[in-house]
């Protein structure tokens, strides 16, 4: 059974990009130098928290779509990129890439389904 392109790149891109996520804003509150530097890291990853849960989660059932030719999981996980893109909307440019090969990938696996 063909595995579709798409699907695999935008997982490919979604697993780099979530673990850049967890890294940068981690990274900011482990390796704060001062107090103030810790808080203000504390604030900064409080507020991309949802925009990573979703982006995390978008990844993982983009993952499972391409690995399992299953349409369905690869349509959430396109949405939840969506929707984690509109969460922290400074990052959507990030984010865009992998919405745009998630849906081509779930029109392709829909396809070849049917």
């Amino acid at each position: 059974m063909k595995k579709s392109k798409a699907l695999i790149i935008s997982s490919i891109l979604g697993i780099i990009y979530s673990i850049y996520l967890v890294i940068h804003f981690g990274g900011s509150v482990l390796g704060a130098n001062s107090g103030s530097e810790a808080v203000g890291g504390a604030i900064a990853t409080a507020l991309v928290a949802p925009h990573m849960i979703c982006v995390i989660l978008a990844a993982i059932f983009n993952t499972i779509g391409a690995i399992f030719n299953k349409s369905g999981f690869a349509l959430v996980g396109a949405i939840l990129y969506c929707v984690g893109g509109v969460l922290f909307i400074m990052y959507i440019i990030f984010v865009i890439p992998m919405i745009i090969l998630s849906f081509v990938g779930y029109g392709s696996v829909k396809k070849r389904l049917a």
